[in-house]
């Protein structure tokens, strides 16, 4: 009976220390948390939506040297057929080195989170533990234009800007230009609202009543702010008339 108790009391210890080095193992190779040094959701937007369901865009800022690189979006596609792997694809590397990638899918409800892997490392952005929803429109990003409908057949067009509050004083205003950038115009954007994020919407109506090809239509968001300037212009593309919500 004691070589018994000797032997379980062995086996026990055994499977402690196998755990133990499982759960080790597992927790040096994945993190879990909210947007991270590593990577993060930068800006996100919906681009299509009909009878209950949506295509979204989203966009994703990564800011270390390593040699390989994967980002996708793990999304809910909808609850009753489970979770779902988007990968994304490499935009642009801002100026201050770290990458964008950008991710498309379609979902009921819009729940996704951020999965990173480099060099054997894999990182996961769930935002606090909420996960993210297609009507975030900004992570980062210190400022981004928001999906709008135009109203092409009164000439108006309206401009949202979300963007992080970094202080009371700013200046936000629209640059845009009706025949191709020969010429161009700024357009004061005006306080909307407050965001449970805490981010701010400003807002402006462009009346573009000269225009006569809607392709000669372009636009960028600047914000001003701590002596900073920020542009948003859609990664060197700049906003149009495409950039909106299609029904």
């Amino acid at each position: 009976m004691k070589q018994n108790f000797i032997k379980n009391k062995v086996n026990a210890i055994v499977l402690a220390l196998a755990v133990a080095i499982g759960i080790f193992l597992i927790t040096s190779v994945t993190t879990v948390s909210a947007a991270t040094d590593k990577v993060s959701m930068y800006s996100s937007g919906r681009t299509f939506t009909r009878q209950g369901i949506s295509t979204y865009e989203v966009f994703i800022r990564t800011t270390d040297n390593a040699i390989s690189q994967k980002v996708s979006v793990h999304y809910l596609y909808m609850p009753t057929l489970g979770w779902c792997d988007a990968q994304a694809e490499y935009v642009t590397t801002l100026e201050d080195g770290s990458k964008i990638w950008k991710a498309d899918f379609t979902s009921y409800n819009g729940q996704y989170v951020i999965r990173y892997d480099a060099d054997g490392e894999t990182i996961w952005d769930n935002n606090n533990g909420n996960d993210y929803h297609g009507v975030k429109v900004i992570g980062t990003a210190p400022v981004s234009a928001e999906r709008m409908s135009c109203l092409r057949s009164m000439r108006n067009y309206q401009i949202n800007a979300v963007l992080q509050n970094y202080a009371y004083d700013k200046n936000v205003f629209v640059r845009y230009t009706t025949d191709g950038w020969n010429t161009y115009a700024d357009q004061s954007l005006y306080y909307s609202n407050t965001n449970n994020d805490g981010t701010e919407t400003w807002t402006t109506i462009l009346s573009l009543e000269s225009l006569q090809n809607s392709e000669d239509f372009e636009y960028a968001i600047c914000y001003q702010v701590n002596g900073n300037t920020y542009w948003a212009n859609y990664f060197g593309e700049n906003y149009n008339f495409n950039y909106s919500i299609h029904y």
